[in-house]
């Protein structure tokens, strides 16, 4: 009986998630968000410039964080890579 009722609730779910997601299409990676980014290139690349030369002033360590984070992601995807090749 419990069972037949979480099943029933799983499919509710599922449901509700794929209806969620077609949904959340119709705002994110649509052809609109392409042709601004491929038009203002330059405006969003000089405002990371300048958000990051923001935060070297203000906030050294979470570049620190960021870049050993990031390294340490390279050094794992390598790991696997070599893994892989060897196999």
């Amino acid at each position: 009986m419990s069972d037949n009722k979480l099943k029933e609730e799983n499919k509710e779910l599922k449901k509700k998630i794929l209806e969620l997601e077609e949904r959340l299409k119709i705002y994110t990676n649509n052809e609109s968000h392409k042709k601004y980014y491929e038009k203002h290139n330059e405006t969003i690349k000089e405002k990371a410039r300048n958000y990051m030369s923001k935060l070297k002033e203000s906030n050294p360590e979470k570049l620190k964080e960021w870049r050993h984070n990031a390294y340490l992601k390279r050094k794992e995807k390598l790991k696997s890579q070599t893994s892989n090749s060897s196999n």
